[in-house]
């Protein structure tokens, strides 16, 4: 009897988990679900199948459709957030650091178009949602106290009037830089502007820059 010839072993690649990667991939998939259809609107199949994975997993890593939706805008605001921290605002002028500041602002804003649009639909819902994350509310407080060292330091120097709010500066500073991205469909067809072409760009991104500085000085 001859013998059997021994089965050469099956050789496996072990399958590498990333847990960390597959929660990222979600989130990046979920900020486009979410800015393209809203809260609503988006599905939690869509962002399993943009992803190749399974709700089941989404579920595992975000526990629900509405606590995805919240990471989303935590990482968005965090994503601003933490590339204005990077910004030497302390190490400049008083001045010179509101004009950093906002055109930063003016370029982010203009470059994340998904911060806008998933920004613009949690204001449909009234905030309701982000008023319920510490981080968020951390973040900007710590935005917030980065300026308030800068007007304190531009009081103190007399480059900068007394009495200036924070949230207010930094409410002005804000809302010219969102405005332009979240009307420019609305604003440029109705003025017949093209608000991506580069000498308005230019134009704005200096306004901007111009009208702070002009606001806060004596």
């Amino acid at each position: 009897m001859q013998d059997t010839p021994a089965l050469a072993p099956t050789l496996r690649t072990p399958r590498k988990n990333n847990p960390e990667k597959t929660r990222q991939a979600i989130l990046t998939a979920a900020v486009a679900e979410f800015a393209d259809l809203g809260l609503s609107g988006a599905r939690v199949d869509a962002i399993a199948e943009r992803t190749h994975t399974s709700k089941r997993m989404i579920y595992y890593y975000f526990g629900s459709k509405e606590q995805l939706y919240l990471t989303v805008l935590e990482k968005l605001y965090s994503d601003v957030r933490g590339n204005e921290a990077e910004l030497p605002l302390d190490r400049l002028p008083p001045l010179e650091a509101i004009r950093t500041l906002a055109e930063f602002l003016f370029e982010h804003h203009r470059s994340h178009d998904d911060f806008i649009r998933v920004v613009s639909i949690e204001n449909i819902h009234r905030g309701r949602h982000l008023a319920q994350s510490e981080t968020i509310s951390s973040l900007n407080s710590s935005a917030l106290e980065a300026l308030r060292r800068i007007l304190a330091r531009g009081e103190a120097s007399g480059e900068i009037r007394s009495g200036l709010d924070a949230v207010d500066v930094h409410l002005l500073m804000c809302s010219f830089c969102f405005y332009r991205v979240s009307n420019r469909h609305t604003f440029g067809r109705i003025h017949d502007i093209d608000m991506e072409a580069p000498a308005v760009l230019r134009r704005h991104k200096t306004m901007i820059g111009d009208a702070m500085v002009r606001y806060l000085q004596p």
